[in-house]
């Protein structure tokens, strides 16, 4: 049992050529234009019969069983009967099928839809134990990666098989004409290695449009007018349907699963699937949608309800060439924006022309370029909008905007703060020149006391306090804005933005505890400001979990990112890149390198197609490094171009990326060259004065085998706030001693902390000094535990060559399933034959499986999953 295109033809395509060399298979096909002639499917076997017999049951089923003896031929050879979309079987036909397998003279598999569900007689046998009931589900995700690793050659990053599992439901037909129409369209591209979508998945394709034809063509007259008005007015008042179409088309649109009804009063209707919906949308003439349109408009009454249905009645009046009130332009506009619609939020944008609006919705149009990586033409609309937008609750957003947006085409803050100054003057003063008289004196001390200034000073002052990582600075400013009574949406935005920065800033600074209650005091603000054009969750949502890589508590960043990610699934789509880096820098911070390169790799090429919160080089810095340490030369020579190409970041982040930078260098030329820039590094002012920073940067020493800096790191860990450093504290301590036994009880107790990257070192540390004393028997058991930490890191071969091509090193169900009985020693033909799979499908598993978990064979998948 399953709905539409998941897959119940091709399963008893499958049955049957499986088990046609062994049992004697019948096909029978339901159909619904025989629904409702008794025994209509059987006529192929009962043609003999008269017109008074071919109504009998008793006559029907002789001459059904006559036909199939003739095709055993007197040979034993059981039969199968195969039913594909039995749910259109007329009860008289499922009657005779009942019986025949009661009977025991034909074993059936039947296919067909939980809705409206098989005939009475058939369900009865499963009611009745005499058969099984087998759901088949939507493919999952994980089912969905799957697939997607069979069908392309390379990695596939999360983002990429999240955006094909929404789109497609788990809807095998639908995936299957999307991954298709996809590559062939070029949205579906193949970059460095990585499949990337370069855009919206198409819904004018050559197979979504095929499948879409086909189905409609399967409809009535009344169905098909139904499904065609919902898809052009979706989300649409069940009533407003029935009303058309009547109750009982709805009812069978309804069972049939070609549409799905919301919960709540009143109940709304829609395409069981957006994209179906979009390509069933493009098959309807301009013509016909506004008859349509005009037959729809009467029942309607008042224009739509909801956010979505206003949405779309705007964009059906565009695609009909009608006029739109401005304001309700806007509307649907700023809706589009927040559903991540941007090439949708900018053509209704641009359509807007009255003077009072024009400034919002030029605010609204830049946002939508801004999320196409279209920077240039954003920040252009911004320059020429944000003085206009005054002190309203949206003018506060617009500023970050635009400070972002030039950011991203390198323009230096001080630059850019100086010409919103020089701006923001002129525009005072030209306002001022208006209300004032010719004669009235000028007193250019009035220019912070007039409305609408104050503020924007205000914000420019912190941005510039928090690139220049001055804590005290920012926390006078924030107290000072949360002591405001009332306070504005201006100063909600104020305060989050101050928030954030200061939690950077803290955490730079050595004092990330502190820094995590700025965050969260940040976020606290963030409810106040949903629905503007500036991502203030996704801008305190990466000085967040950054606070918590600062302390070390790698496992509240992950559960931060993935609450995110349950919160705000189109967000997380639109973020994932940044998401991604965020994820790689946590992976890397703990020694798992494998891991961050095979997350890192993924997220650089994400953010080079989008790149809202300017981690590009920061997360090609990561990359390169990762890429480097592994000893991928050809990933390593490109991602260093890519750091050296891009557009600076925020400045604590340029020192992180710089320090990776230099010792990826390092790691490709092993020249000291790498390691003597990060020992420059370490002396300029904005490092020196940033303890959590420079800290990091001295481990990056460390692990490069610099071991002269441990008594830098000695001296500087006890003033860095987290577990991180105190672990950190913990190792230079011991180290420095040389005391075996103290080594190797810190090793463990680090190892238990989850430290286990800085418990290898200690390890490490301590069976040199057990070599050297002649304790050789211990020295081997210290070796030992460092490798148990080698394996849980998951760098087995850290000395080899790194497969790049490893998707990820999540294995599959099924993946899991093979290696576990492989493991216990059974053939691939053993394994086949357990899964009800082929050899093949074994063997291509198993080498999948080789590449992800880094061993050559199967004598090695034991000890790669042991840890």
């Amino acid at each position: 049992m399953a709905g539409p295109g998941i897959g119940k033809s091709t399963l008893i395509e499958a049955i049957t050529e499986r088990l046609s060399a062994e049992m004697i298979v019948v096909q029978i096909h339901g159909s619904s234009a025989l629904s409702r002639v008794p025994f209509g499917i059987l006529a192929p076997y009962t043609a003999e019969l008269t017109a008074e017999d071919s109504v009998s049951p008793v006559a029907v089923l002789r001459s059904v069983w006559s036909y199939f003896e003739k095709l055993k031929a007197g040979k034993n050879t059981p039969l199968l009967l195969m039913m594909d979309d039995a749910h259109h079987l007329d009860e008289a036909t499922a009657g005779i099928v009942a019986d025949m397998i009661s009977a025991g003279w034909a074993s059936v598999v039947a296919a067909g839809r939980p809705r409206p569900g098989l005939p009475q007689a058939l369900a009865q046998l499963w009611y009745d134990g005499l058969a099984d009931r087998v759901d088949l589900r939507p493919l999952n995700r994980e089912q969905i990666e799957e697939v997607l690793a069979h069908a392309l050659d390379g990695t596939v990053p999360a983002g990429t098989v999240d955006t094909i599992w929404n789109a497609s439901g788990g809807n095998p037909r639908i995936l299957d004409a999307l991954l298709h129409d996809a590559a062939e369209g070029g949205q579906l591209a193949k970059r460095n290695g990585i499949w990337m979508l370069l855009g919206p998945l198409p819904a004018d394709g050559p197979r979504l449009s095929n499948v879409v034809v086909k189905d409609m063509l399967r409809r009535t007259p009344e169905e098909q007018e139904a499904l065609k008005l919902i898809s052009l007015a979706g989300p649409v008042s069940r009533k407003v349907i029935e009303d058309i179409s009547g109750a009982e088309v709805v009812r069978s649109l309804l069972d049939q699963q070609m549409v799905v009804e919301s919960q709540g009063s009143p109940a709304d209707l829609r395409i069981w699937n957006a994209l179906f919906g979009d390509a069933l949308r493009l098959t309807i003439s301009v013509s016909r949608s506004l008859q349509l349109r005009e037959r729809i408009q009467g029942h309607l009454g008042s224009s739509p309800t909801g956010s979505e249905g206003k949405l779309r009645a705007v964009e059906w009046a565009l695609e009909c060439g009608l006029k739109t009130p401005e304001p309700e332009l806007l509307e649907a506009a700023h809706t589009a924006l927040d559903h991540f619609r941007s090439r949708s939020s900018r053509t209704m944008a641009a359509k807007v022309v009255s003077p009072a609006l024009v400034p919002q919705a030029h605010a609204i149009h830049a946002r939508a370029l801004y999320n196409e990586g279209d920077f240039t033409g954003a920040a252009k609309l911004l320059d020429g909008c944000w003085l206009e937008l005054g002190s309203g609750a949206g003018a506060a957003p617009v500023l970050m905007l635009r400070a972002l947006a030039h950011q991203a085409l390198g323009t230096p803050l001080a630059v850019f703060a100086a010409e919103s100054r020089e701006s923001l003057g002129g525009f005072g003063a030209k306002d001022c020149a208006e209300t004032r008289n010719d004669d009235a004196p000028q007193d250019d001390s009035d220019a912070d006391a007039r409305p609408g200034t104050a503020w924007q000073e205000q914000l420019l002052r912190l941005l510039e306090l928090g690139e220049a990582g001055n804590c005290e600075g920012l926390d006078r400013e924030v107290q000072d804005l949360r002591i405001r009574t009332p306070g504005s949406t201006t100063d909600d935005a104020l305060r989050a933005v101050g928030g954030a920065l200061l939690a950077q800033s803290l955490a730079a600074s050595g004092r990330a505890v502190q820094g995590l209650d700025a965050a969260l005091k940040a976020a606290a603000e963030l409810p106040a400001l949903e629905g503007g054009v500036f991502f203030f969750n996704e801008y305190v949502l990466g000085r967040l979990v950054a606070g918590h890589l600062a302390t070390g508590d790698w496992e509240s960043a992950e559960r931060e990112l993935a609450d995110y990610a349950t919160e705000h699934p189109r967000a997380a789509a639109a973020f994932g890149g940044s998401l991604e880096v965020l994820r790689g820098y946590s992976l890397l911070r703990q020694g798992r390198i494998e891991r961050a390169y095979q997350t890192l790799l993924p997220a650089v090429e994400t953010l080079r197609l989008s790149d809202p919160l300017q981690f590009f080089r920061f997360g090609s810095s990561l990359a390169f490094y990762v890429a480097s340490r592994l000893g991928d030369a050809a990933q390593s020579s490109r991602l260093e171009l890519d750091y050296k190409d891009a557009a600076q970041g925020s400045a604590v982040q340029e020192l992180l990326a710089t320090a990776y930078a230099a010792a990826g260098s390092e790691y490709v030329a092993r020249d000291g060259k790498g390691l003597a820039a990060l020992h420059t590094l370490a002396t300029i002012p904005e490092v020196s004065a940033r303890s959590g920073t420079l800290l990091e940067l001295l481990s990056l020493c460390w692990d490069l085998g610099d071991h002269s800096v441990i008594p830098l790191v000695h001296s500087l860990a006890g003033n860095v706030e987290g577990r991180w450093a105190a672990a950190m504290l913990t190792l230079a301590e011991h180290w420095e001693s040389g005391d075996a036994d103290s080594l190797m009880e810190t090793a463990a107790k680090l190892e238990t902390e989850g430290f286990v990257n800085v418990a290898r070192e200690a390890y490490a540390r301590a069976s040199s000094v057990l070599e050297s004393a002649g304790e050789r028997r211990r020295s081997r058991q210290a070796v030992a535990l460092r490798e148990k930490c080698d394996h849980e890191l998951g760098e087995r071969f850290r000395e080899g060559r790194f497969i790049a091509a490893a998707p990820t090193v999540h294995l599959t169900r099924r993946e899991q399933d093979i290696v576990e009985l492989a493991v216990q020693g059974l053939t691939d033909r053993e394994i086949a034959q357990r899964l009800m799979v082929s050899v093949r499908t074994v063997e291509g598993h198993l080498y999948r499986t080789y590449v992800k978990l880094g061993v050559r064979s199967r004598d090695e998948l034991s000890t790669a999953l042991a840890h």
